[in-house]
């Protein structure tokens, strides 16, 4: 114990590393997790979020580098997110094609395509983005760890605008799907879709719309991880982190606010390597990154069978069937 205590893994400063970098690392598996719920409550579900995250990256980036505007890049992330995702609602719900089969070519397609451009057009630049102003909450943001006020990475009430503005989403993305009717078709189109299509309601559009909401958050999703997260656009930002919010999504039973949950824990493991850095204590960097992964396996086998899936997910809906 006297070891632990003298390394500085208990202090301050390494407990305020962990915060910010679970936050940090958090924020695009909430964004992505928060898009895929809504996509798998509809019917859909979307492997090809990586893809729509990768692409929302280098669209984000793009848009921040020659804006010289961090809410062009969000806003061209999303776009980006969601165009891709046009791919998806054109294969899969409307011409009914197999949703994992062409989830994965969408994120190959996406995983070359963004490292041609990339390569063709930054290949001697190589540039960088510059850091993102943060908003600290008066009266909080002085707290200790979960202040970071005075941290490069912030903490919980020192952070960029985008991630209230995504917490935030969470709440109405909660309410809406409890309290409208909007809410009650998207899992209506999951569970019984013959019986929104018996309603006049369009199962092909309800599906539509919250795949493209899916795609959007992935945008946004990956456009945080260059512009924020790293400064920087390589084909290998994601790192996975679409599959891992697809998890999330499943295991949040059709709760948003366990999104945010899950988000943060998987990105404490993610962010690991700063607290150990901060600690003093010589990780293996291939650990951490395996970390992650081990978890979403462990998570999955104690969880997976609680996990809720809707009656109708990754089925086409065809008009007249039952």
């Amino acid at each position: 114990m006297s070891t632990l205590l003298a390394s500085g893994v208990f202090s301050a400063d390494a407990f305020t590393a962990l915060v910010a970098g679970a936050v940090l690392a958090g924020v695009p598996l909430m964004f992505g997790a928060l898009g895929e719920l809504v996509s798998e409550r509809a019917g859909v579900l979307n492997i090809g979020l990586e893809g729509m995250m990768l692409m929302g990256a280098y669209a984000g980036f793009v848009g921040a580098y020659y804006g010289e505007n961090e809410w062009l890049g969000f806003g061209a992330g999303l776009v980006a997110g969601a165009v891709v995702a046009l791919i998806m609602v054109l294969f899969c719900v409307r011409w009914g094609l197999d949703q994992i089969v062409v989830g994965i070519a969408i994120t190959l397609v996406c995983e070359g395509a963004t490292a041609l451009i990339f390569n063709a057009q930054f290949a001697e630049s190589r540039p960088t983005l510059g850091a993102v102003d943060r908003v600290s909450i008066p009266g909080l943001a002085g707290l200790p760890v979960v202040g970071g006020e005075d941290q490069s990475n912030g903490s919980i009430f020192s952070q960029p605008l985008v991630v209230y503005l995504g917490l935030l989403l969470v709440v109405v993305v909660a309410w809406m799907l409890r309290r409208t009717h909007v809410g009650l078709n998207i899992k209506a189109a999951g569970e019984k879709p013959a019986a929104v299509d018996a309603a006049g309601i369009s199962v092909v559009a309800t599906r539509s719309w919250a795949t493209i909401f899916a795609g959007a958050m992935a945008g946004v999703g990956g456009a945080y991880l260059s512009i924020v997260a790293v400064g920087l656009f390589q084909d290998t930002v994601v790192g996975g982190r679409g599959f891992i919010a697809i998890v999330l999504a499943m295991l949040a039973r059709g709760r948003p606010l366990w999104v945010v949950v899950g988000a943060m824990l998987f990105g404490a493991s993610l962010s690991l390597a700063d607290w150990a850095q901060v600690a003093g204590i010589d990780i293996s960097t291939d650990l951490v990154f395996m970390l992650p992964f081990l978890l979403v396996l462990l998570v999955l086998l104690i969880f997976g069978r609680r996990s809720y899936l809707p009656a109708a997910l990754a089925l086409p809906y065809v008009r007249g069937s039952r």
